[in-house]
């Protein structure tokens, strides 16, 4: 088998099973695992996978730029903010992650919520302007374009001796073994750093995340109260994951 034919097949294995171990995927062709570990090295290095311990795992199509993103399945992250909104309780503290997602929410939240907003995204920020009840609290820091995030030290500092009831996180991967995922070491820490800030997280997670992985590890799943998805509710990987599902209709 050609190399070409192999990588075809390497994606093949990917979009049908969710993941590749490579040493079971080199015995079954009959060749080195070395072979298999170089094929996904070369699609890990043209952003097709995303590897891991003994094999690889699917890139999430929410790694892209910010503009894209935007147009990456909008019927479903409206379908999770729907289920996401009803989460926010009147006169309650939110922290609202950054992200296309999370914007989502905000157009979904009643005009006439009052409620207390704290966000790092000043696109979410923005958006809450014409909700006269809800109060909001920007933390600024080093602007991350690729979410249009505050991310840094002076960002994580920012968040210290802020109490909420709620965290919504956007992440980019949730994945029963890889946990839950974002593509930037510096958003990853912020995102961590707000969670230890909240009662309870809530992950935002549209369908199109779900059994994919990024690069950078936010939390292990058994740290949140639940993912929040529209995801089919018999899909494996849903099935799967160490963590209560609110399946968004």
């Amino acid at each position: 088998m050609l190399a070409a034919q192999r990588r075809d097949l390497l994606l093949e294995r990917l979009r049908v099973s969710g993941r590749i171990v490579a040493k079971d995927l080199a015995a079954e062709l009959g060749i080195s695992e070395d072979s298999i570990r170089r094929d996904l090295r070369d699609l890990a290095a043209a952003g097709l996978c995303q590897r891991v311990y003994g094999g690889a795992l699917p890139v999430s199509p929410a790694v892209a730029d910010y503009a894209t993103r935007q147009g990456v399945a909008p019927d479903s992250k409206q379908r999770v903010a729907a289920a996401a909104v009803a989460l926010v309780e009147p006169d309650s503290t939110v922290i609202l992650d950054g992200g296309t997602t999370a914007l989502a929410v905000v157009r979904a939240l009643p005009l006439d919520l009052r409620a207390t907003v704290v966000t790092h995204s000043p696109t979410v920020a923005s958006a809450l302007v014409d909700h006269a009840g809800v109060e909001v609290y920007l933390i600024g820091g080093r602007l991350f374009r690729h979410s249009m995030v505050a991310c840094g030290a002076a960002a994580v500092e920012a968040v210290r001796g802020l109490h909420a009831d709620v965290f919504l996180l956007g992440v980019t991967g949730v994945h029963p073994e890889a946990g839950l995922t974002t593509g930037d070491a510096d958003e990853a820490a912020m995102k961590r750093a707000l969670a230890h800030q909240a009662a309870d997280t809530y992950v935002l997670a549209s369908a199109e995340k779900i059994g994919a992985a990024s690069r950078f590890s936010v939390l292990p799943l058994p740290e949140v109260a639940a993912v929040i998805t529209d995801a089919p509710a018999d899909n494996p990987t849903v099935l799967a994951l160490d963590t209560p599902v609110v399946h968004a209709r």
